[in-house]
């Protein structure tokens, strides 16, 4: 047996140009501890930008990169090349649009020696670039990290420390992968959710500790935020459907609420000509009447209370993080919450009745 030990490193990529040169210095510049080394195997989504000719420049100074292609383009898909591609006893997922500490591989591999779990990570935690250019992403990271906007999770918990359903990017012993197989290939999103769901209900342990530090560097225009969470919301019950998996209550309230006041404002916008024009008796058109303006008063209602709830909720987080932000924290509130919703009430569709994913859906949305 050798008597140094291997730490792979994977990383799914496409058209990260403005990123892929210092994402690649800062994991260069990654401690490891005595006894290890470090591969790094980066799966290529066939750029089309010259992230690839950045990337090739990189490996060819450091013998410890390797880039592969990943004509699956998705993240699943990259993520399982690179897997079947490494070598390494331990492995480790990173993320071009992250910061990592120093001794981030380091943590990892201590965490893992010494709670002996299936997967290992730290907290997501979400931070905006300085200056005023930069304020929209400032604010998509401050709504993140909220828990009145995201929920309970215990991922977005900077203190937390012990077992949990997920954990931010991961880190596994080879031996998870041989045990639990790889990424669902089917899935553009939520890829990590369902292979940490096929741990726990393999009997495996997620374990997340706070010394395992990054941080994340989110969308930086609340179109972007909307159409990733759309993605997330689409892809999210597709993993339940698989695995038999109960919704949590975070899960389901964006879908509900938007079916719920779609639902309200279509019956106004149909009641309303009906009883202006539709030959109707008298006694059924009174019933319309009231049944219609329930509608719009119970839709109104329902826009009141959102609305004012999001600028009670991004008044309180701006007066913590920044009053710059408060112009547009309800945004960007707003593309969280709908856009999990609209892609909610769009994925239960295709999974319960048409039974297979839409490929509109297909495809990554940075």
């Amino acid at each position: 047996m050798p008597d140094t030990r291997i730490v792979s490193v994977i990383v799914p990529c496409r058209n990260e140009r403005d990123h892929i040169e210092a994402f690649c210095r800062s994991v260069a510049a990654q401690q490891v501890p005595e006894g290890w080394t470090l591969e790094v195997w980066v799966a290529d989504g066939m750029s089309d930008d010259d992230t690839r000719e950045r990337l090739s420049a990189w490996c060819a100074q450091d013998a410890r990169f390797h880039m592969i292609d990943n004509p699956g383009r998705i993240v699943s898909c990259g993520l399982n090349r690179c897997i079947e591609a490494s070598g390494g006893e331990f492995i480790v997922r990173l993320d071009v649009h992250t910061v990592y500490a120093d001794d981030y591989i380091a943590q990892c591999l201590a965490v893992w020696q010494a709670t002996g779990a299936d997967n290992v990570g730290g907290p997501w935690r979400a931070q905006g670039e300085s200056g005023p250019a930069a304020v929209v992403q400032r604010a998509v990271a401050a709504a993140f990290q909220s828990r009145l906007v995201a929920g309970g999770a215990l991922s977005r918990d900077l203190a937390y420390n012990g077992e949990v359903d997920t954990v931010y990017l991961g880190a596994w012993p080879r031996c998870t992968f041989e045990r639990f197989d790889g990424f669902d290939e089917n899935l553009v999103r939520n890829q990590d959710d369902e292979h940490n769901l096929r741990i726990h209900k393999g009997g495996g342990r997620i374990w997340q500790s706070a010394s395992i530090r990054s941080t994340y560097f989110p969308r930086a225009s609340k179109l972007d935020v909307f159409r990733q969470y759309r993605q997330y919301g689409y892809w999210k019950p597709f993993v339940m459907m698989k695995h038999g998996q109960a919704a949590a209550l975070r899960h389901l309230i964006p879908g509900l609420f938007v079916a719920v006041l779609l639902g309200l404002l279509l019956l106004t916008l149909i009641g309303v000509p009906t009883i202006l024009y539709a030959p109707l008796p008298a006694g059924l058109r009174e019933v319309l009447v009231v049944v219609v303006t329930a509608c719009a008063s119970l839709a109104l209602l329902q826009g009141w209370l959102y609305g004012t709830a999001v600028l009670l909720i991004s008044w309180r987080i701006a007066r913590e993080q920044g009053r710059d932000l408060l112009w547009h924290l309800p945004d960007v509130i707003a593309a969280y919450h709908f856009g999990y919703g609209i892609g909610s009430i769009r994925g239960w569709w295709d999974a319960v009745v048409r039974r297979r994913p839409d490929p509109a859906f297909g495809r990554l949305t940075r």
